[in-house]
């Protein structure tokens, strides 16, 4: 039998002018490889289908993932049988059949068959699966005979193959095989190498625009680290020598590669030395560009290990079924995936649930073997899939299987066009596979085809115009423990982040790692503008002005350092702890004197929240010093809030005066109604309240940068509409402390024994001249003096009204208690009776 194949292959050599002495030896290799691949046994390697017609497509399928070769020895067995691979065989002869029985007929003269092999996702298996579909040749491993040679060899059963699915896989048939393959998943860059693989071209894009699809996600989020897990097989090592090529081109940085062999287990030290980079690594985004079953390994000890980072998916797991849906995956942190475009098979999923009533073919027959035979008439819930037959629709998935469907459909166009088909004969029946390569050449260069709503064409290289869609698993919307595969809207995500954002001054320097930075200052004779290099300085270095509010002059080498602070607030000045102390010490003596006259002609109760929001008041003061933070913008609005809660108190206070001091029955019947102090409170600080809150949730006041020459100035920005705002808070405060201002000039001239009324009148009247004079140099002011003009307004408001309403009462129950009692009140009002009589 050897020397048979030997003298065939020489005459093959001889006859055809095609084959060089090279291809010659390239051959004799070649059948070495085939005679060692038929001879070693193995179990469960068979699976195929077969159905006759006029024209044969071969199908190479993974229907089993794995088999035992690197763990147990002796025959080869297939293991872990794929359910959505399965599925895929019969999207392959339910295309085959409808175009078969399509009305009218595509190809009327012709039928279309099919031989479909399981290939185990195998390398050598799939080797012998091409050479079997090779099979009516005398000399597989011939090489394709120019038409214009005669020649007696038989031409083959099959005329075009789709598969195979892994791209290591695709790389090894390509070679063996000269006839015209598609592709539905081999997504590898090696293949588009034309001068290599001519007759290879594919439904699903390349991993060019993957590489290029996760280069744009990781700029889009501005990660600056990243890791990559790839694989020792085609598409892992060329996907991952892309990525990094691209990285380096862009300065982003790889923290670690892992390239996983093929030996790759849960128990290898590979897998042990992979978790540990994993859990120490300080990369933003770990990439894992590899095959599914490997991702599963990882993840699965990912879960055990509890780690949380974000994950990068490349198309063969991001929308695996399998994972998603791993008991404690979605502790793993966010997954961002990559998918092909999806398009649901039109009719496959009618076709399945009805597939069992009198469809047959060997691989639907194992199947049926595999699951015991069970055809139950339940109804199947898609949260919880098993392998029985009424849920096999749940595993149908949409890119794979479209891209089948149109491989399908594509290689019946061609053979329309070949052929020259009309609705009702063909010209031709008779043709050779050299003639389908031509065409497929051909078309794949030059032809638009429209398979349903989608427009597909080839460039030079066989690669569709077809792309990706990003795809994110959101665990927030999962259901029964598993997450929710939607469609991304690029948004900004929280991402494990080591960078550091530099000030003026300082560089950034490599620490902790190789992708983890700090910042660190430049040399004197260097200078940086906060973009984390530092530049040599030609002339001079001069130093950078940080203008605000109790701000510091910071020179780019951090040397000299002066506090610019209002006053009040040097570190060094004991004023500063005057104005806290006061509040403990007026609430100590109000609260040892309460319940006496002095105490009630202030208010009662209502002097504690007065003194409350004082307190408040002057807090707000502390919002205006230093760096603005998007927290410490909210000075104005609080003190609004704050200052109209002490003006209504003042107010009820003023009415209880007008009303207990008013000898005018028409004034006292007018004032009457307006005596309920807690609807006054509650109704006029509760509208300011209103219009404070708004502001802070709908236009809120932002922190902002801007440099000016040789000054970087940090302020709290506002809007146009925020200014709105500010003028209805400033105004409706305004217009309150006028109106206390009329209610106290009023009361001024009534027998008041404390001079409430006339001590109002005047820190009212500091009030309205603090903020009529205010506003104006509000807003012409620019810098660090527009917070400092703001603190000072505040405190002189609150100032005003602590030392005219508050202090002076606090005088009178030290040091004058004498007038403290209800009988100076009595004799007060005697007096002023007499003088009206």
């Amino acid at each position: 039998m050897r020397r048979a194949f030997q003298e065939k292959a020489h005459t093959a050599g001889v006859e055809s002018t095609a084959c060089t002495s090279d291809s010659t030896m390239f051959l004799l290799k070649l059948l070495v490889t085939f005679m060692s691949v038929f001879h070693f046994s193995s179990e469960n390697t068979d699976l195929h289908a077969y159905l006759d017609g006029d024209v044969i497509i071969g199908g190479l399928f993974p229907v089993h993932a794995k088999t035992n070769r690197t763990t147990d020895p002796g025959p080869i067995n297939c293991t872990a049988f794929n359910i959505q691979t399965f599925l895929r065989t019969q999207v392959m002869i339910y295309s085959i059949q409808e175009i078969n029985q399509r009305t009218p007929r595509l190809l009327p003269n012709l039928t279309l068959g099919y031989d479909i092999y399981d290939t185990c996702g195998d390398v050598s298996l799939a080797i012998r699966a091409t050479l079997q579909l090779l099979k009516d040749q005398s000399d597989p491993q011939r090489c394709l005979i120019p038409a214009s040679i005669n020649s007696s060899l038989p031409e083959p059963e099959t005329k075009v193959v789709i598969g195979e699915a892994f791209s290591e896989v695709s790389v090894a048939v390509a070679r063996v095989l000269a006839l015209p393959s598609i592709s539905y998943a081999s997504t590898s860059e090696q293949l588009s190498l034309k001068y290599k693989f001519p007759t290879f071209l594919r439904t699903v894009s390349s991993d060019k625009h993957q590489t290029q699809a996760i280069y744009e996600l990781v700029k889009n989020f501005s990660w600056q680290s990243v890791a990559i897990v790839g694989s020792i097989d085609g598409y892992g090592k060329f996907g991952t020598d892309s990525l990094m090529q691209l990285f380096s081109d862009n300065n982003i940085c790889v923290d670690f590669v892992e390239i996983l062999p093929d030996t790759f287990d849960k128990n290898c030290s590979t897998a042990r030395h992979l978790l540990e980079k994993i859990e120490n690594s300080t990369a933003e985004a770990i990439i894992m560009f590899t095959q599914e079953i490997n991702v599963q390994i990882i993840l699965e000890a990912v879960i055990e290990k509890n780690l949380n980072r974000t994950w990068i998916a490349s198309d063969t797991w991001s929308t695996s079924s399998t994972i998603s849906e791993k008991k404690g995956i979605k502790s793993i942190g966010p997954v961002f995936g990559f998918i092909f475009r999806q398009k649901e098979v039109p009719g496959f999923k009618d076709y399945v649930t009805s597939m069992f009533n009198g469809t047959t073919n060997n691989i639907l027959s194992y199947y049926q073997v595999f699951t015991n035979g069970s055809k139950d008439d339940m109804k199947c819930n898609c949260k919880n899939k098993t392998a029985d037959p009424s849920c096999l629709y749940c595993y149908i998935d949409h890119d794979e299987s479209y891209n089948i469907y149109m491989a399908v459909q594509f290689i019946a166009e061609g053979l329309r066009i070949l052929l020259k088909c009309n609705n009702q004969s063909c010209e031709r029946t008779k043709f050779s596979a050299v003639e389908v390569n031509k065409l497929i050449m051909i078309l794949d260069q030059n032809i638009n085809i429209t398979v349903n709503d989608t427009n597909i064409y080839f460039d030079e290289n066989g690669d569709p115009s077809l792309g990706y869609d990003i795809l994110f698993w959101n665990t927030s919307e999962s259901k029964e423990g598993h997450p929710v595969l939607i469609l991304l809207s690029l948004s900004q995500v929280s991402v494990f982040n080591c960078s550091r954002t530099c000030q003026p001054g300082q560089r950034m320097e490599l620490q902790n790692g190789k992708c983890c930075h700090g910042c660190v200052d430049c040399s004197p004779q260097e200078y940086s503008n906060g973009n984390g290099q530092c530049y040599i300085c030609y002339l001079f270095c001069f130093c950078l002005k940080y203008n605000f509010i109790l701000s510091y002059f910071i020179c780019h080498q951090f040397e000299a350092i002066r506090s610019e602070a209002l006053g009040l607030y040097q570190d060094n000045d004991p004023k500063r702890t005057i104005v806290p102390l006061l509040f403990p010490m007026i609430a100590i003596v109000i609260g040892l004197n309460c319940g006496t006259p002095i105490v009630k002609a202030i208010g009662g109760c209502l002097c504690y929240v007065e003194m409350a929001s004082l307190l408040l008041g002057f807090c707000t003061t502390f919002t205006f010093i230093g760096k603005p933070t998007q927290n410490s913008c909210v000075g104005i609005p609080i003190f609004g809030i704050s200052f109209s809660l002490c003006i209504s108190c003042i107010l009820a206070n003023l009415i209880q005066i007008l009303l207990g001091f008013s000898f005018d029955p028409r004034v006292g019947s007018k004032i009457k109604k307006l005596n309920h102090p807690v609807a006054v409170v509650v109704i006029i600080s509760g509208v300011q309240l209103g219009v404070s809150l708004a502001w802070l949730i709908v236009l809120p006041r932002l922190p902002s940068v801007e440099q000016k020459e040789s000054t970087i100035l940090y302020q709290c920005n506002m809007s146009e509409e925020s200014k709105k705002f500010f003028a209805a808070t400033i105004v409706y405060n305004s217009f309150w402390g006028l109106v206390c201002f009329v209610f106290a000039f009023k009361g001024r001239q009534l027998p008041d024994i404390y001079k409430n009324a006339s001590l109002i009148t005047v820190s009212m009247v500091l009030f309205l001249i603090i903020w009529i004079v205010f506003l104006p140099i509000y807003l012409t002011l620019d810098g660090k003096y527009k917070p400092a003009i703001s603190s000072a307004a505040i405190l002189i408001s609150c100032i005003s009204i602590l030392g005219c309403h508050l202090a002076p009462k606090c005088y009178i129950m030290l040091f004058r208690k004498e007038i403290n009692n209800q009988n100076a009140i009595k004799f007060c009002d005697f007096m002023s009776m007499k003088s009206t009589l």
